[in-house]
């Protein structure tokens, strides 16, 4: 069952919204055998007022494109650390809206339970559209970390306030590390496991990837009329 609340809020309304869904978000279980996955982007320009989000949906394994949606919509909230996914989530919900697959798992382009009140923009979503999620950044919003080895699959684990939020992660050997944690409905070692089978020899997920290319896409659409 999906959790609702209005995303018409202050700075301050937010994060009492944060830390009271955090306590609903699911990071300890095992993520199930997917055959389709989501993978969710948003663009914008700095300082500007309109967002592009884009959800592409695509095979297991192939990773063939099954459908797409995105779109261009004003953001409603400041750019706030820490509260992104009241600015972003809305236009990513209204892009999930226009497709007509359910995917079993959703990867996004942010954190999940890697955040400093545990509700980064994959758990909000998870929560929102109660499907398992997965945050896969390439930067750190908090905690604290050893550098991993140099080789794919080299990882160590991203502690916060003494609980481990997520897992640094090397997904192409001597390239900069990705930053997963679970959203909602899946564990740690899920996540790690999905973004490696999805990276091949890359360093962002091919799925990820593809919602980059597709956002940026939409993004240049818009400005060209």
């Amino acid at each position: 069952m999906s959790i609702q609340h209005p995303w018409d809020l202050t700075p301050a309304e937010a994060r009492a919204v944060q830390a009271e869904l955090a306590g609903s978000v699911d990071a300890t279980s095992p993520l199930p055998a997917w055959r389709t996955l989501a993978a969710a982007d948003v663009s914008f320009d700095r300082g500007g007022t309109v967002l592009f989000a884009a959800v592409v949906v695509v095979e297991a394994g192939s990773f063939r494109l099954i459908e797409r949606a995105g779109l261009a919509a004003p953001a409603r909230f400041p750019y706030v650390p820490g509260l992104l996914s009241f600015r972003e989530a809305p236009a990513l919900l209204e892009a999930f809206d226009r497709i007509k697959t359910r995917p079993d798992v959703v990867l996004c382009d942010g954190q999940g339970i890697a955040h400093p009140r545990r509700l980064g923009i994959a758990s909000h979503l998870g929560l929102r559209l109660d499907l398992p999620t997965i945050g896969c950044a390439k930067s750190r919003l908090c905690g604290k970390y050893d550098e991993p080895g140099a080789d794919r699959g080299d990882r160590s684990p991203l502690v916060d306030k003494g609980e481990v939020v997520g897992a640094v992660l090397r997904t192409r050997a001597k390239v900069a590390p990705l930053f997963v944690s679970p959203g909602h409905r899946c564990d740690l070692e899920s996540a790690v496991g999905l973004v490696l089978d999805t990276t091949r020899k890359l360093r962002l997920p091919i799925p990820a990837r593809m919602a980059h290319e597709y956002v940026n896409e939409i993004r240049r659409e818009a400005k060209s009329g």
